[in-house]
């Protein structure tokens, strides 16, 4: 059964939680089997208090904007609807999902107001850094890192940021995605095992030919050797191989 994930993010009137700030909006995505579905969870929250400046400043939400909207009460039946028994993927997870908590919380619903409970919770910022350590792992630096188009994006927005994340996370962990080989599956299920199988070659097959690089490109490959060593100020991979 394909894997349910729900790419999520949030906006707040400020940081941290425990200051008495909270959420207003929340954007999500859902992605099936690595693949967007096209379902979306996007809502603008009525906070009850004003947004501090440096807040505005990034997300451009302001208070005037809020009013009107619905408090997070109102809509949270729907947003756990759309959460609950998903892998759930943020970047920086424990910003967003703290102060989710803190919502439910306040909405006097307690036995949601722990996630990762009924969530299976994924931080796209803690393993860009396991993967990137000592480089920049910011949103914007990601989608640089690995050619994800996000000039979209001059203020930050809580759906807009979920689309890019989930390319994002889509691209960080992309690549083969089973290694299972003949045998893997219990000799009783057959039907696992299709397309899994080694296929060998006979050996009386007829022999591939070995075509070997010439000098000009023996030379070239050195040259390309060369400017990597001192690109990288030390030998290319290939170098330290063969020595």
């Amino acid at each position: 059964m394909a894997v349910r994930s729900v790419v999520f993010d949030t906006e707040t009137t400020g940081m941290p939680v425990t200051d008495g700030h909270r959420v207003i909006e929340i954007g999500c995505v859902e992605l099936m089997g690595r693949r967007l579905t096209g379902r979306n969870f996007h809502v603008y929250v009525q906070p009850d208090r004003p947004s501090d400046e440096g807040a505005i400043g990034v997300h451009g939400i302001t208070d005037e904007f809020l009013v009107g909207k619905p408090r997070f009460a109102e809509v949270a039946d729907e947003f756990y609807e759309f959460i609950q028994g998903a892998q759930i993927i943020a970047h920086n997870a424990t910003f967003d999902v703290g102060f989710l908590n803190n919502e439910f919380k306040i909405a006097g619903m307690p036995e949601r107001a722990n996630i990762a409970e009924y969530c299976t919770v994924i931080d796209s910022l803690a393993m860009a850094r396991e993967r990137h350590p000592g480089q920049r792992n910011s949103l914007d630096a990601l989608c640089k890192r690995y050619g994800i188009d996000n000039s979209g994006r001059e203020l930050h927005g809580a759906l807009l940021d979920s689309e890019i994340l989930a390319d994002v996370y889509l691209a960080m962990t992309g690549g083969q995605t089973s290694l299972s080989l003949a045998g893997n599956a219990s000799d009783g299920d057959s039907s696992s095992k299709q397309g899994s199988e080694i296929r060998r070659l006979p050996a009386d097959r007829r022999q591939t030919a070995i075509i070997r690089a010439n000098q000009a490109e023996l030379d070239e490959h050195m040259a390309r050797l060369q400017i990597i060593a001192k690109a990288a100020g030390a030998d290319a991979l290939w170098t330290q191989l063969g020595s």
